[in-house]
């Protein structure tokens, strides 16, 4: 049956999908004040995540082997003395932006932000420096494209669930929404920004097993580098399939058969989650499922109060079926974003969750010790496993008997329970002034919330490299 599926003619809806769906988005003029500020807003918690995220191990050893090698260009590598040529940047920036798991989070699952914000930020940056001027608006809109094609390409592919996800998504879905958003920063007409989708299409895929790992981190990474260097191919005159999307060989087909939906490409415009319903924006660094449990971890923590959370002896967690999160014991801080039992049990203790609290130090200290021996998890396949459905039960015993029943149907942020902007540039703030300082974090919000037509990228990304070479540039 699924060699029938693969092998048969294109429907008619399938034929020349790929450039209706480009040719719909690159039409889009995605101009309206409130998405423009939306992705504004995109960019300042994207960089301040990723100013924070470049001194993690993964997009360090990555900026190192690059150094190494000897690759330097015209691009700012976040956090660091090195430049870089525009796909070598996009790949090291989408790893800083995504290692913390701090960037936001869309539904149907997926971080839009990591695999298309840093390919991007490459290309405006290299534009002006050959003479474009100010890259900021052209920037802000190929994101919000950027964004909408992922949400489609996420609702085309009919894996809602967890449980369904055969493979990391922002590692199936943003070199193709990266290449696009290339296309229209790069002002590319339609038929080669099909050349560049179809390339694109072939440079797709993460796998789940390397959730936890710094490879998590990469999958982004590759889907931004990819995005450029598909873009910058087609715009040579390099070929791909003209519908590398939908053909009956295409992405859509080979990766989830007969659950792929074409028609969900073609959505009228603003379906595609850049807006409707938007992101939900993340307060705590690590996989959003466990940010449900989190809140309901702090909820008790508050009805207990310090000492009795440090008394616990039993805590029981129900959730959706998420076997990659059912993480006991997890070995490394880093592993600990991704288990329920680690997140609930720093939560209950500390009454915070923070960059902290997956430093591989806290992860083996003798109460987090303690406290994962008593926390159980028990997988309810009743409960929605989407992100705009689901919820989390906790019940909590102390040694004096005491016990705390608490639920998290929305963690704050999300698409149920939204927060003004004002939370997510406190959140930027805090960052940003861990990493370059507060006067430099001033700066570069001021600089961020000049008007779009005159914003420059090369401004932006100097505020974010390291003090010394700011000082001595400028």
């Amino acid at each position: 049956m699924e060699t029938e599926t693969r092998n048969r003619p294109p429907r008619s809806e399938d034929r020349e999908l790929t450039r209706q769906f480009v040719e719909l988005l690159l039409a889009w003029p995605a101009d309206s004040p409130a998405l423009v500020e939306r992705c504004r807003l995109l960019v300042l918690d994207g960089l301040a995540v990723a100013s924070a995220g470049a001194r993690e191990t993964g997009p360090l050893l990555a900026a190192e082997l690059l150094r190494e090698h000897g690759s330097s260009g015209p691009c700012t590598l976040i956090g660091r003395h090195e430049t870089a040529l525009a796909w070598d940047a996009a790949r090291i920036n989408g790893m800083a932006m995504h290692v913390l798991d701090y960037e936001p989070m869309w539904s149907p699952a997926n971080h839009a932000l990591s695999p298309l914000l840093p390919a991007l930020l490459a290309l405006a940056q290299q534009r002006e420096r050959m003479g474009h001027g100010p890259q900021g608006a052209a920037l802000l809109r190929a994101l919000a494209i950027g964004v909408e094609a992922q949400g489609r390409l996420r609702l085309s592919s009919g894996e809602f669930e967890p449980g369904q996800l055969s493979l990391h998504p922002p590692g199936v879905v943003g070199a193709i929404a990266a290449a696009l958003g290339c296309a229209a920063l790069l002002g590319l007409d339609p038929d080669t920004a099909v050349m560049a989708v179809g390339i694109a299409a072939s440079r797709t895929g993460g796998l789940l097993a390397n959730v936890g790992s710094h490879t998590k981190a990469l999958h982004c990474g590759d889907a931004a580098a990819h995005g450029v260097h598909s873009t910058l191919l087609a715009q040579r005159g390099f070929g791909a399939n003209p519908d590398a999307l939908a053909g009956p060989r295409g992405w859509g087909h080979a990766f989830f058969g007969e659950r792929f939906d074409p028609t969900a490409l073609l959505a009228p415009l603003g379906r595609g989650r850049a807006l409707d319903p938007g992101c939900s924006w993340k307060l705590f660094p690590s996989q959003f499922a466990t940010h449900f449990g989190i809140t309901a971890a702090l909820d008790a923590r508050t009805r207990l109060g310090a000492i009795r959370a440090r008394d616990i002896q039993r805590a029981q967690l129900r959730v959706p079926a998420m076997p990659y999160i059912d993480r006991p014991r997890p070995v490394t801080g880093l592993e600990g974003k991704f288990s329920w039992q680690y997140t609930a049990a720093v939560a209950l203790l500390d009454g915070e969750v923070t960059m902290h609290s997956f430093a591989d130090a806290r992860r083996h200290t003798p109460d987090v010790e303690r406290l994962l021996e008593r926390i159980t998890v028990i997988p309810d396949a009743a409960i929605a496993g989407s992100f705009d459905r689901m919820h989390v039960e906790l019940e909590v015993a102390t040694g004096d008997g005491t016990t705390v029943a608490t639920r998290c149907d929305a963690p704050i942020g999300s698409w149920k329970r939204p927060i003004e902007p004002a939370r997510v540039m406190h959140k930027a703030s805090e960052l940003l002034g861990a990493t370059i300082g507060a006067e430099r974090a001033s700066e570069f919000l001021d600089t961020l919330s000049e008007e779009a037509s005159g914003l420059e990228v090369e401004k932006l990304l100097h505020l974010l490299q390291p003090l010394d070479i700011a000082r001595t540039t400028r």
